[in-house]
């Protein structure tokens, strides 16, 4: 597990973290990209938009390996979010809008993501 104080530069300790999986669990490399990627657009967000960046919350992270796959799951202390009313970051409206593909990237590059308590929680699975 990490946990991390809700301060924006603290998603450069998602890469070591990452690292640590990689080796753990002997993760091939383009799995590696996508789990990195993802990993800090969900801290990111967590940090941002859920914690709203007050140091005194904090950031989970927890993994679990399941047979063939590795969950990880990333926690913040803010209300949530309604995660199936995002806009589309693909749609012609929004090509040019700055920010809001990070939970597009995270389904993307994961192979499931399930979110719970009301969206503070979001759980990625990728195939190893």
């Amino acid at each position: 597990m990490m946990k991390l104080t809700s301060k924006p530069g603290n998603v450069s300790k998602v890469e070591k973290f990452v690292n640590q999986l990689v080796n753990k669990y002997k993760i091939a490399p383009d799995k590696q990209c996508n789990i990195l990627i993802s990993l800090t657009e969900a801290v990111t967000n967590a940090i941002i938009h859920g914690n709203r960046k007050d140091e005194c919350k904090v950031v989970q992270v927890r993994h679990r390996r399941q047979k063939n796959c590795l969950a990880v799951r990333v926690s913040d202390e803010g209300k949530g979010f309604d995660y199936k009313q995002l806009p589309d970051p693909t749609s012609p409206e929004n090509i040019l809008v700055e920010g809001g593909r990070g939970v597009f990237l995270m389904h993307q590059l994961s192979d499931d993501i399930r979110y719970f308590n009301n969206g503070s929680t979001v759980e990625m699975q990728f195939r190893l």
